[in-house]
């Protein structure tokens, strides 16, 4: 299957960034989106919402359900999995993008922020998944797919924000253990990571300001890696742990330069890609 052309995407943090870019990349093929997302109104700080997003999507071709969600919460989880079924029929794809990040030291890290990160992440994670369950069974190529690093369990990942490491492995750890568990069933789990930092609202605001999008790639690769992955058989791939230009060159992509925010600046590689992992094309700026 290269295509996908009429299947529903359940997508958490749908209403920017990355999850908006897998959805728009569905979307082009003529996908169902239901954007699930807490943002229903206008935030100072980032852009978009659940219904600006759904605007985005229908114009690139797609159909879209946007969904006031927040993953923490179960009787919300299951009533947005229960819309997405009425809506569109069915649920083909479960992507698990919602996170959130607090790159703080023990001392730093308030309680408050470490449960949110842990409600979010790893427990809304394996919720959103849990309920998704029953209905990819149904599906003709089901997918889980967790936005989420690579186990690589190095003390150097969490040594700087261990309370956020903790959390974001947490997602891999689900990827784990469902891979293993719904391989019978023919659901695909797989988790998916860039290698580079992406520009997003959240390396602007969070982590390093307009110098640090300047020197990351835009989420459009992240959009074609899940675009990858999704269009897969799932019985063929599942458990594994990507990285996004990897994969891609894998299926044969060879220009990444088209992703680069500015081609003139050295790429900022992400945290969390283990050191044996080889880049397929040069992080340096075009021409170095």
């Amino acid at each position: 299957m290269t295509t996908l052309q009429g299947k529903t995407l359940f997508i958490t943090g749908a209403s920017r960034g990355i999850g908006l870019a897998i959805a728009l990349r569905a979307a082009r093929d003529g996908a169902n989106v239901a954007v699930v997302a807490k943002t229903a109104d206008p935030h100072p700080k980032l852009p978009g919402t659940i219904f600006t997003a759904a605007e985005e999507i229908e114009a690139a071709g797609g159909k879209a359900l946007p969904v006031v969600c927040d993953i923490r919460e179960e009787d919300q989880v299951k009533d947005a999995v229960a819309k997405a079924v009425d809506r569109f029929g069915g649920i083909d794809a479960c992507v698990n993008n919602a996170s959130a990040i607090s790159l703080t030291g023990i001392l730093e890290t308030d309680m408050k922020r470490f449960d949110l990160m842990h409600q979010i992440n790893a427990r809304g994670t394996f919720m959103v998944s849990k309920y998704c369950v029953p209905h990819l069974e149904q599906a003709e190529n089901p997918h889980i797919l967790m936005l989420s690093p690579p186990l690589d369990m190095k003390t150097k990942w969490f040594a700087p924000h261990t309370a956020y490491s903790m959390a974001k492995f947490g997602m891999s750890m689900v990827v784990l253990g469902l891979a293993g568990e719904l391989k019978a069933r023919g659901i695909a789990v797989n988790a998916l990571w860039p290698r580079t930092t992406i520009a997003t609202a959240a390396v602007r605001n969070l982590l390093g300001g307009d110098a640090l999008m300047q020197a990351s790639r835009t989420p459009d690769i992240m959009g074609d890696a899940a675009h990858a992955i999704l269009s897969r058989p799932s019985r063929d791939f599942t458990g594994n742990f990507c990285i996004d230009d990897s994969l891609l060159h894998e299926a044969g992509e060879r220009d990444f330069d088209k992703y680069r925010v500015d081609p003139s600046v050295d790429l900022q590689q992400d945290f969390f890609v283990p050191d044996d992992s080889v880049a397929p094309a040069s992080l340096k700026k075009v021409g170095a």
